[in-house]
């Protein structure tokens, strides 16, 4: 007997554990999410890029160093007159110019190497690397900002979803006592204690709770669903197990006095930085009216395999050698500085910088507008919150009062002191101050996390847990 109790013990041991490992606290729903969701997964991959384009930037400065070789087999055909290579379409050849045409031909090799710097063009480089850098800001408080939204969305979910499954639960109960009371009124019927109406009220009242209930477990699969959604996983087939003791309680922060911090808000924080990146452009944009000063080298060699004494007088001083033709016996050399300025950029680029001031004042009025939103969210936490706390300490007394009502009809029923509606009214009555008292338990929390979310601190609410 001892032997079979204690592996009873053990087993439910055992079920008590994989049930409460099964648990998903709020804080595993928006670990879950901050590592699933694709859209943050998405911008993570964009600020990965902007950090590159940061480092490609910063190599533009430096110069263009270019090398080439090329060996051919041709004529040297040349002739006096104009000529201009439009797009490229002529040959480089060179060579005496001949009374007549001959194709005698050899080969021919070029080797070149340059250099060019644009050392000094009024801060265009340095403007352009801060258009960079202001883009990699961006993404990082686009990051930031889609972060701190979306945990407090996974947040709501997941009370949302908690809320659903209490007024399931209480609804459950709901149904439970429409039951019993069903077949107290059966059981008197028959006796001929009542009338036959009373049954039929009395299954209507069943009836009425079950559509109740289940239409509670749809909401509650709807919020189930968003949840997992939000989490970037798959919805579970059954439910999810939520974690229901912290929504009892009052939060100890409730009363915190926070105040928002504009500079540190994740939302205005990134539309800040759209402004900035928005004035750097404009910057950079004024920085094309200015020439650009340039350092050019190059080195040539050049090998042939005509003979510097071919010409008219002696046509057969050239080789058909290969190597005669590709080795370099002549060099040339140029270094400079040089400037170039198109003139008429100045007035192309004033009205692309007025634009782009334009953009930047509009970008602002939008920060004004979601600063102003912000703090009206701010101000209606505060009454929220009051509201939520005043209904969370009412909340007890309705329902004692409703639940000792429901108990005193029920017993003068079946005493044959009341009728049927009276008990049905109380059954009612119940039913709607537990499902006030899971509202208003849930507001609070919901009232904490609007504080959190309009003073840009999520901390506010997930020091709680």
């Amino acid at each position: 007997m001892n032997r079979v109790c204690f592996f009873t013990l053990i087993f439910t041991y055992n079920i008590l554990s994989s049930t409460q490992a099964q648990v998903l606290t709020l804080k595993e729903a928006v670990q879950t999410a901050l590592s699933n969701y694709g859209t943050l997964k998405a911008k993570a991959n964009y600020l990965n890029a902007s950090k590159a384009l940061v480092k490609a930037t910063n190599r533009e400065y430096l110069p263009d160093l270019n090398i080439a070789a090329q060996q051919d087999y041709g004529t040297v055909n040349g002739q006096n007159g104009p000529l201009y290579g439009f797009k490229g379409f002529a040959t480089a050849s060179a060579g005496p110019p001949l009374p007549t045409q001959n194709w005698n031909a050899a080969f021919g090799a070029l080797y070149v190497a340059n250099i060019n710097w644009d050392f000094f063009a009024f801060g265009r480089s340095k403007e352009r690397i801060k258009v960079a850098q202001s883009e990699l800001l961006l993404n990082t408080s686009d990051l930031e900002q889609e972060k701190f939204q979306h945990q407090v969305r996974v947040s709501a979910a997941y009370l949302n979803l908690l809320a659903a499954q209490l007024i399931s639960r209480t609804l459950q109960n709901n149904l439970d006592r429409a039951t019993a009371l069903r077949n107290v009124v059966v059981t008197r019927t028959k006796n001929g204690l009542n009338p036959g109406v009373d049954s039929s009220l009395a299954n209507a009242e069943v009836s009425n709770a079950v559509i109740a209930l289940t239409n509670a477990k749809d909401f509650e699969q709807q919020q189930s669903n968003e949840l997992a959604q939000l989490m970037g996983t798959l919805a579970p087939r059954d439910r999810y197990i939520l974690d229901t003791f912290f929504v009892m309680r009052i939060p100890k922060g409730i009363y915190d006095s926070s105040q928002l911090k504009k500079e540190e808000h994740p939302l205005l924080k990134y539309y800040q930085s759209r402004i900035g990146l928005s004035d750097e452009r404009a910057k950079y944009f004024h920085t094309f009216s200015f020439p650009v000063f340039s350092l050019f080298g190059i080195i040539q060699g050049r090998g042939s395999g005509f003979d510097d004494s071919y010409g008219a007088q002696n046509l057969f001083a050239y080789s058909h050698e290969y190597w005669n033709g590709i080795e370099p016996t002549r060099a040339n050399y140029l270094v400079g500085i040089g400037m170039s300025w198109n003139l008429t950029t100045p007035w192309r680029v004033q009205q692309q910088v007025a634009a782009q001031h334009f953009i930047s004042r509009g970008l602002q009025d939008e920060y004004d507008l979601a600063s102003q939103n912000i703090s009206n969210q701010l101000i209606l936490s505060d009454s929220k919150i009051k509201n939520a706390i005043a209904n969370y300490i009412e909340a007890p007394t309705q329902v004692k009062a409703a639940s000792d009502a429901y108990t005193q009809k029920t017993v003068m029923y079946k005493n044959g002191l009341s009728n049927i509606v009276d008990v049905t009214q109380a059954l009612f009555a119940l039913n709607r101050a537990e499902t006030d008292r899971d509202i208003a338990n849930n507001n609070v929390w919901q009232a904490l996390l609007l504080k959190a979310a309009a003073s840009g601190d999520f901390g506010l609410f997930m020091k709680e847990f």
